[in-house]
């Protein structure tokens, strides 16, 4: 039997480079992808089962009715709210390509 070398991982990979506004809706309930893997974002469509086994989706309720920015590098310390993680991922990619650039 043949199986993909990349079956799952064990970190989280970033969806996007930036956070993803949102509406949410007080009461109601929500689970925010933790892995990355979900073609729903930033909202879990369980691709975690197959791909990411080991990271499970962070179930939240609202207080209130309200606008928020969840996370889509999947880097806060402040889950699922974005907390700026993004801004280094950012630059983390520019110092990869600048590097590239001159090997």
């Amino acid at each position: 039997m043949v199986q993909s070398c990349l079956l799952s991982t064990q970190q989280p990979i970033s969806a996007a480079r930036l956070p993803c506004r949102v509406k949410v809706s007080a009461g109601k309930r929500y689970a925010w992808c933790a892995c990355g893997h979900s073609k729903k974002q930033p909202f879990c469509d369980g691709a975690h089962v197959k791909k990411a086994p080991t990271i499970v989706p962070l179930r939240f309720t609202p207080d209130k009715d309200q606008t928020v920015m969840l996370c889509a590098c999947k880097q806060t310390k402040n889950s699922p709210y974005c907390d700026g993680s993004h801004f280094r991922v950012i630059f983390q990619d520019i110092v990869k390509k600048v590097k590239g650039v001159f090997k």
